[in-house]
């Protein structure tokens, strides 16, 4: 590919991110809008909250998805040197950022998108699996011993950059996925104040699930 052709990719990437699945899944399964119950993030964390697990499962795997693919794609076009050549290692770096973009500020949904942790992943897994899985890995920990969902990605947001760094020194993708870090703490800021304040909803509570389904029967009402 052209260097122009190659620019493309980062445009691609970020309407690749701007799929929001949370809603997409929403609404052929006929649940409420995720925008309007919960913490009204379209998020799979928060369409758990409806109580439909499967819908909860084809969000996240979706918004994994769509982050995986967005890296990958950029990698087959680019060449198997897009990590380590300049020019291919900088537009894969604006590849991970604009998907990640699109996640956030979707431009299908009104520019309101979900906080990353599912995209944020697959564009890991798409860069390297065992980083991906390092990556996944502290989250699963993190979110099983402390029961915050919150608590667990901040973790693995902080060391994403951190596993990347040991595997394949300093890159520029690097750089990249630090952008990405910084994003996620930032949309993570509300849950930040709430786990300092001690108010922060754990994985699987009860008072979640009531308070969602009071604003699914609500809706259901009007």
């Amino acid at each position: 590919m052209t260097f122009t052709l190659d620019l493309l990719l980062i445009p691609i990437a970020y309407l690749i991110g701007s799929i929001s699945f949370a809603v997409v899944v929403s609404k052929c399964m006929r649940l409420p809008d995720p925008h309007s119950y919960g913490s009204g993030n379209p998020g799979a964390t928060n369409v758990l909250r409806t109580g439909n697990k499967l819908a909860a499962v084809l969000t996240l795997v979706g918004d994994a998805l769509k982050g995986y693919l967005a890296v990958m794609l950029a990698r087959v076009l680019l060449g198997d040197e897009s990590l380590t050549s300049t020019l291919g290692s900088w537009v894969l770096c604006g590849v991970v950022i604009a998907v990640f973009l699109g996640h956030l500020f979707p431009v299908f949904h009104g520019f309101k998108g979900g906080k990353g942790v599912a995209t944020a992943c697959g564009i890991l897994f798409g860069i390297n699996w065992i980083l991906g899985a390092a990556t996944l890995a502290t989250w699963i920990i993190v979110a099983m011993f402390i029961r915050y969902s919150s608590l667990a990605a901040l973790a693995a947001a902080v060391f994403g950059p951190v596993y990347f760094v040991f595997l394949f020194g300093f890159q520029p993708m690097g750089i990249a996925l630090l952008v990405v870090c910084f994003l996620l703490i930032w949309r993570h800021r509300s849950n930040i104040q709430k786990l300092l304040n001690g108010t922060e909803s754990r994985i699987g509570s009860k008072k979640d699930k009531a308070q969602a389904q009071v604003d699914t029967n609500t809706q259901g009402q009007s």
